[in-house]
């Protein structure tokens, strides 16, 4: 601990920083710092790379050994590849009891929601290839419940693998997805699976058929009989409006929203089957709609971000994105400090999901190509993201 205390402390003095000044900049407390600066105090992974991220350095760098987090979660992406393999014919090998391995698959997917993708990328090979042990032999009730955890637990796998650009990975992790999803004979899983089977259409470029596919989905998607339905249901028109957006089609996009904006209005914000859904989650789509369509329609993502900003209780990886995007509808306004400030923001919230994120890398880029002066700020947080050049 005293190593890494010593290391975040001669990178801060580096800065010409205060212990405050810092603290304030990763958004953890002051007692947080100078703990960690002491010894007396073990940074979590997540503090980790908020202090990273503030003072625009590598993680690694700070940490006792490891290496870079792409490193540690490319070293995983084989052993995935194993696991999904066997889906149907598992080694030999233990199964927890039933409660144990919800446990581990809840964690999972607080993990994917909080965008902790090294730790996640760690952890699913083995919980992946135990799940499908514990599938084999069941039946029944028990076949479906652990058919819904290996739903969970392959949408995990998938965004370590979809966020560090191993598409064809993703891919094959969400059509085991949807296999998982037939074997639980649940309706609601099936649109979840839908809903993230947009990926493929989206790394693809393919948004018509994407938006094909997501209207096909909501033509057999569960009847609204309480909230979880209604999130199943509105979810998929979340994410048609986004997808309709980038396919320039501005009726299908606004009428998809508006659509998901109305079963939002009978729904607490909340994590259903995996997804967040109610108002908060339709505003942040909102500006992902805006953003798609691009041209005039930024100033209705500008208009939102005036009004809103996204609560702390939701999840990392959604607030995270939500200033990825106000970023590039600030900066296309011509509001590149703003913009600066909401990649910051982002960084700030899910460090590990805005430093593989695509916008973020092109957006700090254009960033720095329109400086007029040098902007030792910028230049450091291009440094962290690896958009330097």
């Amino acid at each position: 601990m005293r190593d890494v205390g010593r290391r975040v402390a001669a990178a801060r003095r580096a800065r010409r920083m205060t212990q405050a000044d810092l603290a304030l900049s990763a958004g953890v407390s002051y007692a947080t710092v100078r703990g960690i600066e002491r010894g007396a105090r073990r940074p979590s992974e997540n503090t980790l790379h908020a202090l990273a991220a503030a003072l625009g350095r590598d993680p690694s760098r700070l940490a006792a050994g490891g290496g870079r987090p792409r490193d540690r979660i490319n070293a995983a992406m084989p052993l995935l590849s194993s696991a999904i393999a066997a889906y149907d014919m598992p080694e030999d090998g233990p199964v927890r009891p039933l409660a144990e391995l919800r446990v581990s698959v809840s964690e999972a997917e607080s993990l994917r929601l909080g965008a902790q993708y090294v730790r996640l990328a760690q952890l699913m090979p083995d919980l992946l290839a135990e799940l499908a042990r514990a599938l084999y032999p069941a039946r029944g009730l028990e076949r479906a419940e652990v058919a819904r955890l290996l739903v969970a637990a392959y949408r995990a796998a998938d965004a370590v693998a979809y966020k560090n650009g191993a598409h064809d990975l993703s891919g094959r992790l969400v059509e085991l997805m949807r296999w998982a999803a037939d074997q639980a004979g649940n309706e609601r899983l099936t649109a979840a699976a839908a809903y993230v089977r947009t990926e493929v259409y989206f790394a693809a470029g393919a948004y018509r058929p994407g938006l094909r596919a997501l209207e096909i989905a909501l033509d057999s998607a569960p009847p609204v009989v309480g909230a979880p339905t209604a999130a199943a249901r509105g979810a998929l028109h979340m994410r048609a409006a986004v997808i309709a957006g980038r396919a320039s089609d501005e009726g299908a996009a606004y009428l998809h929203l508006g659509e998901a904006a109305h079963l939002a209005e009978s729904v607490p914000e909340g994590v259903y089957d995996g997804t967040a859904f109610g108002p908060d989650s339709v505003r942040i789509h909102r500006v992902s709609t805006a953003v798609a369509l691009g041209g005039e329609h930024v100033r209705d993502a500008l208009a939102v971000a005036r009004e809103w900003a996204p609560p702390s209780e939701m999840p990392n990886e959604r607030r995270s994105g939500f200033y990825v995007e106000l970023a590039r509808a600030q900066l296309w306004s011509g509001r590149r400090e703003a913009a600066f400030a909401s990649l910051r923001a982002a960084r700030r919230i899910a460090p590990q999901h805005i430093r593989e994120h695509p916008w973020a890398h092109e957006d700090t880029m254009t960033l720095r190509r329109l400086q007029r002066a040098a902007d030792t700020e910028l230049t450091a947080f291009a440094e962290w993201i690896g958009a330097l050049g």
